[in-house]
């Protein structure tokens, strides 16, 4: 192959691409030779000669969120996520939806919502799931107790093999694609006739080991070619992992959707007293039967607050049962008597039924964001995955589970336990040591134990996420040798050259070879500025968060804004941490802080900091990116914007004393060019003399201080008076504190020795006093209450953090103290910022519903501007196609007389940059202008 960085096969083999797709999201790091996006078949013909002239192996990928190790591989990664994802047919009479591999679950189900359907496997990563992945693995999901597996809802299967041969595999054996091609059609006969003989010589074996528990997802699932189940080629290469064949197009069955839900939550003592419910829950055919332990609850409730799951009833461990039918009110009436059963079994604490459906879907996070949740547990211990995936029969759950917590005991091991327990399938991230070779081999003896306990319960060692190189090489203790020899055959009948994923199944390598861990090393030289009291390693353990679940892959919401519009995997909270894991190894990202391929990755992060609440292990990359800035950037010039932009604060103190000069400069030929900024923007006008000055002039009539940042003295001093207004009314107003500045326009540009300096000066005016601060800007509010601490280190800072908050904050407690607002407008389109989402919360939308504010459509993710981001020269596009995603399509639906609230100025300008017809405002505008004027 060619040695340019995107060859004549389309093949990319730049360090940076290839550092990316190294990982998955098992312990497992192999260097790809390439990474391939193909757009269609033809495309992906042509990389396969490529590959099979060269003799170079060929892995597919999805979303890469396998935890067994078998979305990586030495040779060619094929990604059919970024174009290969399109929904190629629905036939709603027949049931059937035919897709390409890289479609995203969640993206087929919305297409298949509007005819009353779906696809019935749900994995708790439906949100990044590509269908191809759950061909591969043979997913499952939350609701596997009563829709199975995916194999059980596959029609057929368009494969290439490894030399590009085009065939449909589906029940009755497999066909050529293209019936004219004579040499497919004779290697679709020579295939079947092969098939059939591995039958013959295996039949018995095959009848006693295969299909025994439901989730029996080891090895080949070669009992879907017995002839009770119609030789059905199609579902005997689900769960084959890339192994056999490269799918190409896949045909599935749909279900209705269920007319009504109805969630019971029940609390136990711990998860084997829970396990033990399991038999007499699966007589109430129930949807979903779930089950986590209080680590997890610890882990979220540290990370995101008591009330992210102040829904669970009292117990340290949960199940979550869902029930299903077509009547809401005899769902009712069936939940509130199965917890009466239960409790007279004797072993449930509590249990509580959910109604709203709000709540609903916030505990099933709880449950969805598990592996990402404890992989860093709140003693500060790190899990791994390895043996997380293990299955045996309901029946059987509860004598397991104590016999395999009894077998981590016997080992010297921890584990977090949880998973589908409906459908006997347990997951678990064990405390394992993988910094040292006694640890990985102990983890090796463990797993070898633990792949017999589990063949003496009669289960198997994969129940959901493959083998890969995780357990691939245990299944010859589950299955014993025969087996083994027929799934070798298998494997060589489709894939002779062994070019498709080597190693995984068949022929596989010990369970430690490519074991590679993220472990905190020694960072390039430098010394980096924030400190991070969550990770005893600083910087590096920071970045070592990332165990690649994916989350931030996920469309929609407000993680991650640059992903969803690039689709690009570098573009990714993922691919960034994963850049930094690999510059921290000193792999193929050289050159350590100075490294280009690092700031490239970087540079379309918009800082939003959705990653820093919504993802799962808790990666804060505005935070990372700061640091990098500030590192890469030491001793040398920096771009013009970091000038232009980052010392913004300090020009507008200057622009302040003659606005209309400055106003003048900023719209004169050439400005924009030298300050770096993006020429479709226009910049924000300073506001005149005096503004300001009026707005102040307002008295002071309570407790506490109202924080006046750069951006509102400059640019809105309006927004000021109307806040003074509305606390004045609302039980006084406090004093405004300016001349003080929370220095984010120099942390976002990873200016951080004079972010320092600026907060230094800040938090020595506001540390006298114990009353609250206001914050107007909810981006300053965030960096005083994050960022200052951080950096500082200081119990001052400390103590100014613990007193801030936000403007809604504040009317908050002034409702819970009694105030009672003025009549309020509906509807209203809401912008919150990003920052403040992250930060304190997305609390904006009910404090709406209390000041009476009727009809919100709120957009739900970033703005595009954020900050000095969209204001950036070859920011542009990505900043609109940000807009793109939920707040200009609200702006469009949104009737000319509808409130645009947007208390975040970067909000606003973006606002108005994307040409709404109604000005946006800041929350304190719109209820200043209803009270009533003093007599």
């Amino acid at each position: 192959m060619s040695e340019t960085p995107v060859d004549r096969a389309g093949i990319d083999r730049s360090a940076g691409t290839r550092s990316l797709y190294a990982y998955d999201a098992s312990s497992y790091r192999v260097l790809p030779a390439g990474v391939a996006f193909p757009g269609d078949i033809a495309e992906v013909q042509r990389i396969l000669a490529e590959c099979l002239g060269n003799g170079v192996p060929v892995t597919c990928r999805g979303a890469g969120t396998s935890m067994a190790g078998n979305a990586v591989g030495a040779g060619v990664v094929l990604d059919f996520s970024r174009h290969m994802n399109r929904v190629r047919a629905i036939d709603p009479v027949a049931r059937t939806a035919t897709v390409e591999p890289g479609v995203v679950l969640d993206a087929l189900q919305a297409e298949l919502a509007p005819y009353g359907l779906m696809f019935a496997p749900d994995p708790s990563s439906h949100s990044r799931a590509t269908v191809g992945g759950m061909i591969g693995n043979d997913a499952c999901g939350n609701h596997s107790v009563r829709y199975g597996r995916t194999s059980g809802h596959v029609v057929a299967l368009e494969l290439l093999l490894a030399d590009g041969t085009h065939l449909v595999a589906e029940r009755g054996g497999l066909r050529a694609a293209d019936p004219t091609d004579a040499a497919a059609v004779a290697r679709a006969a020579e295939l079947a006739e092969g098939l059939r003989g591995i039958m013959g010589e295996h039949l018995g074996r095959i009848r006693l080991d295969l299909g025994r528990v439901p989730r029996q997802v080891s090895g080949y699932q070669l009992q879907h070619l017995l002839p009770e189940n119609g030789f059905d080629v199609a579902r005997a290469l689900v769960g084959s992992e890339g192994t056999c064949a490269v799918v190409v197009g896949i045909t599935v069955s749909l279900v209705p959707r269920p007319e009504a839900v109805q969630l019971v939550v029940l609390g136990y003592p711990d998860i084997v007293t829970g396990a033990r419910d399991v038999p007499a829950l699966l007589e109430s055919a129930p949807a979903a039967v779930e089950g986590i332990e209080e680590t997890i609850v610890d882990a979220l409730r540290a990370r995101r607050g008591p009330a992210s799951v102040a829904g669970l009833p009292e117990g340290r461990a949960w199940l979550f049962v869902e029930l299903e039918g077509p009547n809401p009110e005899a769902l009712a009436l069936e939940g509130k008597q199965l917890v009466t059963r239960l409790e007279g079994l004797g072993g449930l604490t509590a249990g509580r039924i959910v109604t709203d459906p709000g709540e609903r879907a916030a505990l099933w996070r709880v449950r969805e964001d598990g592996a990402g949740l404890v992989a860093r547990r709140p003693d500060g211990r790190s899990t791994w995955a390895g043996w997380e995936d293990s299955a045996v029969d309901p029946a059987n759950l509860a004598d397991y589970l104590a016999d395999l917590r009894a077998l981590l005991i016997a080992h010297g091991l921890d584990g977090v336990f949880y998973g589908h327990l409906g459908a006997g399938c347990v997951h678990i991230r064990i405390d394992f040591d993988l910094e040292t070779e006694q640890g990985v081999a102990a983890m090796a003896a463990f797993a070898a134990d633990a792949a017999d306990l589990v063949r003496g319960h009669g289960g198997s060692v994969s129940g959901e996420h493959g083998d890969g190189r995780a357990r691939s090489a245990l299944l010859e203790r589950l299955y014993g040798p025969e087996l083994i020899a027929a799934f070798a055959q298998f494997k060589r009948l489709f894939d002779p050259g062994d070019l498709l994923n080597p190693g995984i199944i068949v022929d596989p390598a010990p369970l430690d070879v490519d074991l590679a861990p993220f472990v905190p090393l020694p960072l390039p030289v430098g010394s980096t500025a924030f400190a991070y009291p969550e990770d005893p390693a600083g910087f590096a353990g920071a970045a070592g968060r990332c165990i690649g679940v994916g989350r931030c892959r996920a469309d929609g919401g407000a993680m991650c804004p640059s992903y969803q519009a690039t689709r690009e995997e570098r573009d990714s909270t993922r691919g960034r941490a994963r850049m930094l894991q690999e510059m921290i190894r000193q792999g193929p990202v050289a050159d350590g802080w100075r490294s280009t391929e690092v700031r490239d990755a970087l540079d379309l992060c918009l800082s939003c900091r959705a990653c820093a609440s919504d993802c799962p292990a808790g990666v804060d990359m505005a935070t990372y990116k700061a640091e990098f800035l500030h590192l890469h950037h030491k001793g040398r010039i920096r771009p013009r914007t970091h000038y232009s932009l980052g010392w913004l604060p300090a020009a507008a103190a200057l622009a302040r004393r003659v606005p209309a000069l400055a106003n003048a400069v900023l719209r004169a030929p050439g400005t924009a060019w030298l300050a770096g900024i993006a020429p479709e923007r226009a910049m924000p006008r300073f506001a005149r003399r005096g503004a300001y000055r009026r707005a102040r002039a307002l008295p002071a009539t309570g407790g506490g201080r109202l924080f006046v940042d750069s951006f509102t003295r400059a640019f809105r001093p309006e927004v000021l008076g109307a806040a003074q207004r509305v606390l004045g009314s609302a039980g006084g107003a406090p004093q405004p504190i300016d001349g003080v500045c929370c220095g984010l326009t120099w942390i976002s540009t990873g200016q951080l020795g004079v972010a320092r300096r600026v907060l230094r000066r800040t938090v020595a005016r506001l540390s006298w006093g114990t009353d609250p601060i206001v914050v107007l800007e909810p981006s300053c509010a965030a960096a005083l209450k994050h960022d200052a601490p951080r950096l500082l280190c200081t119990p001052e800072a400390a103590a100014v953090a613990a007193r801030v908050r936000t403007f809604a904050e504040e009317l908050e407690h002034r409702l819970d103290a009694g105030w009672t607002p003025p009549p309020l407008p509906g509807p209203a389109v809401l912008q919150t910022h990003c920052h403040e989402r992250a930060v304190f919360g997305a609390g904006q939308s009910r404090l709406l519903a209390r000041l009476g504010i009727t009809g919100v459509a709120e957009a739900t993710g970033c703005c595009g501007l954020a900050g000095n981001f969209g204001v950036e020269r070859g920011h542009h596009e990505v900043s609109t196609a940000v807009a793109e995603l939920s707040l200009a399509p609200a702006l469009r639906a949104a009737a000319r007389d509808t409130a645009v609230l947007a208390d975040g100025f970067s909000c606003r300008t973006q606002i108005d940059h994307l040409g709404s017809p109604t000005r946006p405002r800041h929350l304190a505008e719109l209820i200043a202008d209803h009270l009533e004027e003093p007599r």
